[in-house]
């Protein structure tokens, strides 16, 4: 069974991934392979992160690996947080993120966002990108627990709940990531 390094630390991306591959491939984390490097994310582009976190473990271990980038994009803020959606506000409490959005939106009435996941691969010498996206607004306060990161106030279009109300199942079967890891997936049954 093919074996992927999925360049992160985050338990709830690796969590989440694990559930959509379903067992169909192997995901290890930067732990399983003894991995606590903070590996840089200096692009100003979600590609640009992703192939970073494929380019440092391929350089340093030589793996088959995956990596991916994500963000927030609001319309009304000129597409931001972007690439900055981890440390949005200067650091990486995800409160202290979410506050700013909502004091930068104000009482703005375009509301409209999406989430965006590039991943990078690097599987036999080759370097392959797929993405993701989920369009939807944002809501004026915090709603629900699950999920982490923006997910208590982004409403994906067609739905009534946030990311943070919905189970992780629901979430999951229309994410921007469940998308990418999706023809991630279709790729590498094709191989």
């Amino acid at each position: 069974m093919l074996e992927l390094v999925f360049a992160t630390n985050n338990a709830h991306k690796l969590e989440e991934v694990q559930s959509i591959v379903d067992g169909k491939f192997v995901i290890k984390s930067l732990a399983d392979i003894d991995c606590h490097d903070d590996i840089p994310e200096t692009g100003v582009t979600f590609e640009e992160n992703a192939q970073q976190k494929t380019d440092y473990l391929v350089n340093k271990y030589g793996l088959y690996c995956f990596g991916d980038d994500s963000g927030l994009e609001i319309q009304a803020l000129n597409n931001e947080p972007g690439v900055y959606s981890a440390r949005y506000s200067g650091s990486r409490d995800m409160e202290e993120n979410i506050d700013l959005v909502l004091e930068r939106l104000g009482a703005s009435t375009n509301r409209a966002a999406r989430f965006r996941t590039v991943i990078s691969l690097y599987l036999n010498e080759q370097q392959h990108f797929f993405e993701g996206a989920i369009d939807g607004s944002i809501v004026a306060e915090r709603r629900g627990v699950a999920g982490f990161g923006y997910d208590p106030i982004f409403i994906p279009n067609g739905y009534d709940k946030t990311f943070a109300e919905m189970t992780a199942a629901e979430k999951n079967a229309i994410s921007h990531r469940s998308i990418a890891v999706a023809k991630l997936a279709d790729f590498l049954l094709r191989k």
